[in-house]
């Protein structure tokens, strides 16, 4: 069992990501507020986007920088601790009240060399995050569990 650490919404295209502390994932949409709720007719694999805080350290000492990175620059939905976000990439995993399941890996794209700096696309490869789809609904708060669940129980 992991913690939900940060949110963050993108509410169009290159705009500033918004941080809040709490969320509403929507079945089959991905998140009230974000870019990407709802796009295609509720089958898109990308409607959540999770990394994994111990990457933003990994990538920062890439970089040569000391700590880690600003989540903002990522452009993801959700950053997690504690668990094992390749098991997630896999699975059904709960957090909060909502249900996501995984649906792949999400590589860094072009767009982070200017909103985490030079070189970060290198830097975060194979550290900047998963996908996922929302199985089932419901509010997230940062804080709340992310439980890995069993095959069987989505």
């Amino acid at each position: 069992t992991g913690r939900l650490e940060w949110i963050g919404l993108r509410p169009e295209r290159k705009a500033p990501v918004q941080v809040v502390e709490e969320a509403e994932a929507v079945e089959r949409q991905g998140l009230v507020g974000d870019r990407f709720v709802g796009r295609a007719g509720g089958q898109g694999t990308r409607q959540v986007t999770v990394v994994h805080v111990d990457h933003l350290a990994r990538a920062a000492e890439r970089l040569g920088r000391d700590g880690a990175l600003d989540p903002t620059g990522l452009r993801r939905n959700l950053l997690v601790s504690g668990v094992d976000l390749e098991a997630l990439r896999r699975g059904t995993f709960r957090v909060g009240e909502a249900l996501l399941q995984g649906t792949g890996g999400c590589p860094p794209c072009d767009r982070m060399e200017s909103t985490v700096g030079p070189g970060a696309r290198d830097a975060l490869d194979g550290l900047a995050g998963i996908t996922a789809r929302v199985l089932r609904g419901g509010r997230l708060r940062v804080g709340d569990a992310v439980e890995l669940l069993p095959d069987d129980a989505g």
